[in-house]
């Protein structure tokens, strides 16, 4: 086994919890982004997180320097070679080798006092390992609850059943659940899981002021991300089309994470939607983190569009949070937990549903903003994305993972005053 360990961890002092993982830790994707977040909001103060993270064997290696704050360390499990039935027993002895790891740090099971994993991590086996490994709270985070037309094969698709087997394990196994949304919450507090709910945590410090040009100019919008089958894209454009040429000639959507011959094949975009937009799209395929908030400090509005669907109510999407911190107010329909923090003029404008004509109808009063209407939206976003700043959450998170859960079922006011230089 190759490990990658970021400091030394002999000598540790104060309370320790444990995450585990298994992304291209710290700034990989959406959910090395969450498991960042929320292991410096589980952090004890005093105390340290641990992260024991499975790099994935996708070609890529970890950074040699990672960027993280003094009280989160690294172990990082180096891929190695091998093929589909070597990969497949990885994932099998994965927590163990977790353990292992752990030990090889100098970092004694007893000196743990807990543990938290993502639902993706979340097994029979791996409640086993960490039951007789560790003896200490195990805590699951629970972003989604897939639907099945998610997956090939619907319903008996084995990603569906195992992405809703692990969901139920979590309601009987798991000692504490964080829960993204309060649907999420509702189902695991019936199952007589300790909860608390976490939205999409952000560090407000890492954003820069919004400098999109002015809206004499045209208006523009972001799209930032993979749909999959998550997002609608193709209201969006059906949307922009339906406005008159003038109107419509105003409009430049950017889409940041995908190429155009990849929205084609794995959203509902159409070629033929495509060709008629023209200029009025440009795609800026797969980009870094960093290149994704310099887009927002450029853009307008960003856009999401989802249905009333299971999935949508279930999860939370993560691009929301930071576009309101990048001072990029959000043009969305409620579904999820979204119109707890956006409300329609003031962060973002909000849809009255999810169709064309939706989109459209939104548009033209994004249209109609003049440069001060719209700084004073994006103040409001930004203020608003204090609700999600990791910070805000430590108290409450670092309790109920650590301490007793009875007594963190909700997090203190928001503090207005975080700086972000």
């Amino acid at each position: 086994m190759r490990t990658f360990l970021d400091a030394d961890q002999s000598g540790e002092t104060g309370r320790t919890a444990v995450a585990l993982a298994a992304y291209r830790f710290p700034h990989g994707d959406a959910p090395s982004n969450r498991l960042l977040q929320l292991a410096r909001s589980a952090t004890p103060v005093g105390g340290t997180t641990v992260v024991v993270n499975d790099w994935p064997p996708d070609g890529t290696l970890p950074p040699t320097t990672p960027d993280l704050p003094a009280d989160v360390r690294l172990i990082n499990l180096l891929p190695t070679g091998g093929g589909r039935w070597r990969r497949w027993w990885r994932r099998r002895t994965r927590s163990r080798r977790m353990l292992r790891a752990l030990r090889a740090a100098g970092i004694s099971p007893r000196h743990v006092d807990a543990v938290h994993l993502p639902l993706g991590l979340w097994d029979l086996a791996t409640w086993a390992v960490l039951r007789a490994g560790l003896r200490c709270p195990i805590t699951v985070d629970v972003t989604e609850r897939h639907d099945p037309a998610q997956f090939a094969g619907g319903r008996l698709g084995p990603g569906f059943l195992r992405h809703r087997w692990a969901f139920f394990l979590a309601g009987r196994l798991a000692d504490r659940v964080i829960a993204i949304t309060h649907a999420l919450e509702r189902h695991f507090v019936r199952a007589g899981r300790a909860t608390l709910v976490v939205p999409p945590q952000i560090d407000v410090t890492a954003f820069a002021e919004p400098r999109p040009a002015s809206l004499d100019s045209g208006l523009r919008l972001l799209y930032a991300g993979s749909p999959t089958k998550k997002d609608q894209l193709g209201v969006v454009i059906a949307g922009i089309l339906s406005l008159p040429p003038g109107p419509r000639a105003r409009i430049h959507l950017v889409i940041a994470g995908m190429t155009r011959a990849t929205a084609v094949r794995t959203s509902d975009l159409t070629a033929e939607h495509l060709d008629e937009i023209g200029d009025g799209i440009t795609f800026l395929g797969r980009v870094s983190r960093d290149d994704v908030l310099a887009e927002l400090s450029r853009s307008h509005f960003s856009v999401l569009v989802r249905p009333p669907a299971g999935y949508a109510q279930f999860g939370f999407p993560s691009k929301v949070p930071e576009s309101l911190a990048a001072g990029c107010p959000v043009l969305l329909n409620h579904t999820s937990d979204l119109a707890r923090h956006v409300v329609d003029g003031d962060e973002g404008i909000v849809l009255g549903g999810c169709e064309a004509g939706d989109v459209r109808a939104g548009l033209e009063r994004a249209l109609q903003l003049d440069d001060p209407g719209w700084q004073r939206m994006s103040a409001a976003a930004r203020r608003r994305a204090d609700d999600f700043d990791y910070r805000r959450w430590r108290p409450a998170v670092s309790s109920f993972v650590i301490g007793d859960p009875a007594q963190s079922v909700d997090a203190p006011p928001v503090d207005r005053r975080l700086s972000r230089s």
